[in-house]
C-alpha cells in the first residue's frame, strides 16, 4: 500500500466535500484505515505544495503520482483509496 499525499485547503467548499467523503470511506471500510494520508493545507504549507504540479484542489496523489486534481465525486474518493491499496501487491516483490 502506497501512502496518499492529500492538498487541500480549509474554506474550498470542493474540498469540504471530499472531506466527507473520504471521512465516510474510512468509516465505512477498516481495510482505507491503514492506508497512510498526508493531508497538507496549501494556504499553511505552501513550501511543500509548491513542489508539486496540481493548480486546483482538492489533489491526491498515491506513492507520489497524481491521481485526481480538481471537484472529486465519492466515487472518484473512493478510487484514490483503492489506488493505494492496489500499489500494496505491486509493491511487495
Amino acid at each position: 500500500m502506497r501512502e496518499i499525499l492529500y492538498f487541500h485547503f480549509e474554506s474550498c467548499p470542493y474540498c469540504q466535500q471530499a472531506n466527507r467523503w473520504l471521512e465516510d470511506l474510512l468509516a465505512e471500510n477498516p481495510r482505507y484505515q491503514a492506508i497512510p494520508i498526508t493531508r497538507v493545507d496549501e494556504r499553511k504549507d505552501p513550501v511543500l505544495a509548491d513542489q508539486y504540479d496540481y493548480y486546483y484542489v482538492p489533489t491526491f496523489y498515491v506513492g507520489g503520482r497524481k491521481v485526481h486534481e480538481g471537484a472529486a465525486s465519492r466515487e472518484k474518493v473512493e478510487a484514490v483509496l483503492e489506488q493505494a491499496l492496489a500499489a500494496e501487491g505491486a509493491s511487495a516483490g
